[in-house]
């Protein structure tokens, strides 16, 4: 026994520390995540076998308006892998180019830069196909879900005779996982329209991992099915952002299948609960920001003794990542303040920090970080220059046995009690 070096994804780099060997329980990694085969076969054999669907060139017609939605910066689905093939798909069917328009879905968050329009699509595509963002701002009125929720899309998907919805399948906070239905709400919803969906997280059984009996996934799923998806194309990401998994077809149908298989790997069995966790968020984008890296935070709660410590290691370049999460967060005076606040008035943006409140009422958090110490401070973690000054902290704090899991892809890891 001895100290062992290891080294986290940051921004677009790693981290290193070192930590004894008899401090460390685990490292808790996917659990059936093999060498990813050719990623175009994967992608090709999901189009040409797709789950209770027609392939694509039977469900779509030469003199057909399109749209394809996919991801923002903030997601790591690749697109510029996807699309291709896709595209392909609805060439072969004989649909008009100029008839394709591909969306950013933005949900809330900022608009990107050209730069970032063709990293994500590809040169090619980019100059090739009409490419634009989310326009929250320009949304119309498709009318409400059974529950009273605002169904308002953006105007170009709306108006299209065909949607298609890409995306990837990891585990989410409070929409049990990402993918499927969740491209349309809140990928191209209005602001009003995300913000009912979104204070369904504060109901018990809005959680990680969960789908069936979950009241945001459902109320997500409602509204893709009243706005109309006509098929689907997500794959599961390895921590290496390679595709693992394709999952084409059914709105419905095909996610659950993809779900099932992210369950099989991002589901960790752990045995018990430990002082520290120590988790990164697997690199960028997970970590541009800490609206982004609130979601590897989340998911290490399910591994961490309560009174026991969470060391966050998340670079954050963009900052907060949300005005309204940043006013909320630089206002407040205790973390428990936004909890409080929520409850008599959901503001979108701000359940950011009400979610970071209620961790903080379980456990503490040292954060690892390029932000100025003082905006570590007003999120109510300690700031550390370091993994290994983290860790020093922690062993004064728990003593020299003190337990710890490393969970380098927090965002993917999903710990469960056995």
């Amino acid at each position: 026994m001895g100290k062992k070096e290891y080294s986290l994804s940051y921004g677009k780099g790693k981290i290193s520390f070192k930590i004894d060997e008899k401090n460390v329980i685990a490292t808790l990694l996917p659990v059936r995540v093999s060498s990813p085969e050719d990623e175009t076969s994967l992608i090709e054999d999901a189009l040409l076998n797709p789950i209770k669907s027609l392939p694509l060139p039977d469900i779509v017609s030469p003199e057909d308006r399109i749209v394809i939605i996919t991801s923002d910066v903030t997601r790591p689905t690749p697109s510029s892998k996807m699309l291709p093939l896709l595209l392909k798909q609805l060439k072969l069917a004989g649909v008009k180019q100029k008839n394709i328009t591909i969306v950013f879905a933005l949900g809330i968050h900022r608009k990107h830069t050209t730069e970032e329009q063709k990293n994500l699509v590809g040169d090619r595509i980019y100059e090739d196909y009409r490419c634009i963002d989310h326009e929250k701002e320009n949304c119309v009125d498709l009318g409400k879900t059974k529950t009273g929720i605002p169904v308002e899309i953006f105007k170009e998907v709306a108006a299209a005779d065909v949607r298609i919805c890409m995306g990837n399948i990891e585990p989410h906070y409070f929409a049990g996982y990402t993918g499927g239905a969740k491209s349309i709400m809140p990928g191209v919803s209005s602001r009003q329209s995300v913000s009912s969906t979104h204070k369904l997280m504060l109901s018990a059984g809005s959680v990680a991992g969960k789908l069936e009996g979950n009241p945001t996934r459902e109320a997500i799923d409602e509204v893709g099915k009243k706005v109309g998806i006509d098929f689907i194309l997500n794959v599961v990401l390895s921590p290496q952002k390679k595709i693992i998994g394709a999952f084409a077809g059914d709105k419905t149908t095909a996610h659950r299948k993809g779900c099932e298989f992210a369950d099989a790997c991002f589901k960790v069995p752990i045995k018990e609960k430990v002082d520290v966790v120590i988790v990164g968020c697997g690199g960028y984008p997970k970590d541009i920001n800490v609206y982004q890296a609130q979601k590897a935070l989340d998911n290490a709660k399910y591994a961490v003794k309560e009174g026991g410590t969470i060391v966050l290691v998340a670079e954050c370049k963009e900052g907060f990542g949300d005005n309204i999460f940043e006013q909320w967060m630089l206002s407040s005076n205790s973390f428990r303040q936004p909890v409080e606040r929520i409850q008599k008035e959901f503001i979108l943006g701000a359940h950011k920090a009400a979610a970071i409140g209620m961790l903080l009422e379980k456990a503490k958090v040292i954060m690892v970080s390029s932000l100025a110490p003082w905006k570590v401070e007003k999120l109510f973690f300690t700031p550390a220059k370091s993994v290994d000054e983290a860790i020093a902290m922690t062993l004064q704090e728990y003593g020299d046995d003190a337990g710890f899991y490393i969970v380098p892809s927090g965002g993917l890891i999903l710990p469960s009690l056995k």
